[in-house]
């Protein structure tokens, strides 16, 4: 069980990932005006992290009636075949922006990471193309392991992954007291700095702006790893719901820690000087800074070592959705992650900006995900009264993740606009 722990846990670090490197400024308000909250009373990250641990553990209860073994059976199960079609399509579409994003931070920080072992300007040089390294660390990496068969296997790799971010963590707590405030002012980053007072070293309950709405949605897509649940339960040596319900809270509880503590210090650190990639904003301050160097190629391993994991549903649904009349062969299990592939490194070189990635699919396929779908599973397999507590939550669940999607879209095309 202890593998697919590890398994369950990288997934969800997947957020971390995102959630650092990309919504720092925009949520972590929310997160110091959760400290502040009287403290017996729930913050909204907890509150969001026991959502998660509940809304994934309905999935238990969606398999007691269904035996159902994967979320497109469940979409199958619920509303026939358009059900399946629609669920296996928002999978790939999720899981495509995910590893896209992923790869996004690959071809950003290992240039940087290759020049820091460098003496001397070796601009130009081919070994800094952030693209092409990018297509070497995708054929010889992430190509190899997305072929794996089994996603137990991933276990080992993915506690590099685990270790990897617990690392980072601690690097970004430890430097909160390695950068000054006010932060200092350079000549190279002179120009990006609106005001250097003490002022700016003060942290705000609340700030709203048009960029935060960011924070939902990559929220929501940080805490789905719903499409792995029951790939997982099924591949435990002895499964059962009370040792899936451990996997489950133990990754949810470490994934919300090491959120949690990243992401405060890391807006202590920098505030509303904060880049929407954390490392960016330490490259800025501290170029030449070796452990800043370390927690790059740790990030790097740990993103090349999650991505054939989120591979595994992508590849599952789009076998589900266009070759379940063929048996199972190798040929076509490496012509879709062949193909698979092709379109996330495309994605991830052609897509400029993480931030945007995060926001839209965030916003469209995580809140379906984790919101929608799931409440929509439950109004139509519960047998209970309509007017039942459960099913009366069902439906705000689903009537909240419309919302907050919408809204969020709009806002996202809305900022597009004015920029």
């Amino acid at each position: 069980m202890i593998e697919h722990l590890v398994v369950f846990f990288s997934w969800n670090t997947g957020v971390c990932k995102s959630y650092l490197v990309n919504s720092i400024k925009y949520s972590l308000n929310l997160i110091l005006n959760c400290v502040h909250l009287k403290r017996e009373k729930k913050t909204k990250l907890e509150l969001l992290g026991d959502f998660g641990v509940r809304n994934i553990l309905a999935f238990f209860f969606f398999f007691s009636l269904t035996a159902v073994m994967s979320y497109e059976d469940l979409g199958l199960f619920a509303f026939g075949s358009p059900g399946k079609v629609l669920v296996a399509t928002t999978i790939i579409i999720q899981n495509i922006g995910a590893m896209s994003s992923y790869l996004l931070i690959v071809k950003s920080e290992l240039p940087g990471a290759v020049a820091g072992f460098l003496s001397g300007d070796e601009s130009g040089s081919w070994y800094l193309d952030g693209r092409l390294l990018l297509l070497i660390t995708s054929v010889c990496i992430v190509f190899p392991l997305a072929l794996l068969p089994k996603i137990g296997f991933l276990g080992y790799t993915s506690s590099l992954s685990f270790f990897f971010m617990a690392y980072f963590a601690l690097v970004v707590m430890i430097k909160k007291w390695s950068i000054p405030c006010p932060l200092p002012l350079k000549s190279a980053i002179e120009p990006l700095q609106v005001s250097n007072s003490t002022a700016d070293c003060k942290a705000k309950l609340f700030h709203l702006s048009k960029e935060s709405a960011y924070a939902i949605p990559t929220m929501a897509f940080s805490f789905l790893c719903h499409t792995s649940v029951l790939p997982i339960y099924c591949e435990l040596q002895s499964p059962s719901k009370s040792r899936m319900q451990n996997v489950t809270v133990t990754g949810i509880g470490l994934s919300f820690l090491i959120y949690f503590m990243s992401a405060l210090f890391g807006y202590l650190t920098f505030y509303d000087k904060v880049d929407s990639e954390l490392l960016q904003s330490y490259n800025k301050y501290l170029p030449h800074d070796t452990v800043i160097l370390t927690v790059k190629l740790a990030i790097l391993f740990a993103v090349l070592l999650t991505v054939p994991l989120i591979h595994f549903p992508a590849r599952k649904a789009v076998l589900m959705l266009f070759f379940s009349h063929l048996p199972v062969s190798w040929i076509c299990h490496i012509f879709v992650t062949l193909a698979l592939n092709t379109i996330v490194v495309l994605f991830a070189i052609y897509v400029p900006d993480i931030k945007n990635m995060f926001g839209v699919v965030g916003s469209t396929t995580s809140t379906c995900l984790l919101f929608i779908y799931p409440g929509l599973f439950y109004l139509k397999l519960s047998r209970e009264d309509f007017l039942s507590p459960q099913k009366l939550g069902a439906c705000a669940l689903v009537i909240f993740g419309i919302c907050v999607g919408l809204l969020s879209l709009v806002l996202i095309i809305f900022n597009w606009i004015n920029q």
